[in-house]
């Protein structure tokens, strides 16, 4: 397994991160299976968040044995104050910690929730108060959707976060403005050391009620060989990390190509992928 600085907060983080969202719906004996899984490929980084079903606590069991071993993120929604600080003590509960690695701003790309997030009264003053409390480590923010790249970059002139979380797979950087944004906000956190973890690897489209069989709001990729070239694609960007897909029966080929990258795939090859398995982008428009 590869490992990389996690920006600059000193951690050596396998580039392939824990998607704890697959903990969401399953049973606690599933969830163990699951991290005895990442524990045995060699993943040291888990990423959850208060939103995510049962995933919390799921990963709670495990802390009092297995704490040291994992850099451990959550998130939260909330864009008050009082509702995320609320949120983070609940989270620490969920959990069974003293305090988290990483916590982050989660799904901040709407206009009037990023005003609130960052007014006088606003989440931003909760996440601050937490890391000089010892609560938190660190501070990130995460995003959806086309808006995503354009949004972070927003955020990080309002505030020095050590992380960002975005979309990126070979569809959806062949949308050009979405290209020039994803590389205009990579440009940013590599100069300023700044952490970039990206979802929707394995994205093959919007979800229909005849796919509904993972559990994912998307359609994902589940070819053996297109989720190889899929993984190799993200992970041949020196500069990401890897979040795992939210589906714990992806998770192991995933972690299988990822324990043994070989060169990044070219154009040709994704794009006979995107044709063999009829790949669309998820994402329309700024609203998704």
């Amino acid at each position: 397994m590869q490992y990389k600085n996690f920006g600059k907060t000193g951690h050596q983080s396998s580039r392939t991160i824990f998607g704890a969202f697959a903990l969401s719906e399953c049973s606690q004996a599933e969830a163990d299976k699951t991290l005895d899984l990442i524990l045995e490929y060699g993943i040291n980084h888990i990423d959850t968040a208060a939103s995510y079903g049962n995933s919390e606590l799921r990963i709670g069991p495990w802390m009092k044995e297995h704490r040291k071993d994992f850099f451990l993120a959550t998130k939260s929604e909330n864009r008050t104050y009082k509702e995320a600080k609320e949120q983070l003590h609940q989270s620490l509960d969920r959990l069974k910690t003293d305090s988290i690695d990483l916590w982050q701003m989660h799904y901040l790309v709407n206009p009037a929730q990023w005003e609130t997030a960052f007014s006088d009264d606003g989440a931003i003053h909760a996440f601050i108060e937490a890391r000089d409390e010892g609560l938190v480590k660190y501070i990130g923010v995460t995003g959806h959707g086309l808006a995503a790249p354009r949004m972070h970059i927003k955020s990080l002139e309002k505030f020095d976060f050590d992380s960002v979380l975005v979309p990126y797979n070979f569809v959806l950087m062949q949308n050009p403005l979405y290209t020039e944004e994803f590389n205009k906000l990579l440009n940013i956190c590599v100069e300023k050391e700044i952490a970039v973890q990206t979802i929707k690897s394995l994205a093959k489209g919007l979800l229909t009620s005849e796919q509904a069989k993972h559990n994912v709001w998307y359609n994902p990729i589940t070819d053996d060989n297109a989720i190889s070239n899929s993984v190799n694609w993200v992970l041949g960007n020196p500069n990401v990390f890897l979040n795992t897909p939210g589906d714990i029966n992806l998770l192991t080929k995933v972690l299988d190509t990822a324990s043994k990258l070989t060169s990044k795939p070219d154009d040709s090859i994704m794009l006979k992928d995107v044709e063999k398995h009829n790949i669309t982008s998820l994402f329309k428009g700024d609203e998704e």
